[in-house]
């Protein structure tokens, strides 16, 4: 297929910044893919040793950016048993 080889990029150079940026899309996409299946409270990879995982951030803070940059305690209720 032309323009997917060095040699078509050389004659449709418009082509270079749509796989860039494309190309930059799928890696992000890839990484906030891992970022959730990593450090969401809904997954629990380790069943046994963490029976309860929404229970570790009661006093973390859970958002990815924040404007204010303030720490607020995670309004998640206390389970007990």
């Amino acid at each position: 297929m032309q323009g997917l080889s060095l040699k078509g990029m050389a004659k449709h150079p418009s082509l270079i910044p749509l796989f860039v940026f494309v190309g930059g899309g799928c890696v992000g996409a890839c990484f906030y893919l891992m970022r959730l299946a990593s450090r969401n409270p809904d997954v629990s990879w380790q069943k046994k040793s963490n029976t309860e995982p929404w229970q570790e951030y009661s006093d973390k803070q859970y958002k990815f950016w924040m404007p204010t940059m303030k720490f607020t305690p995670s309004p998640a209720p206390k389970y007990t048993e």
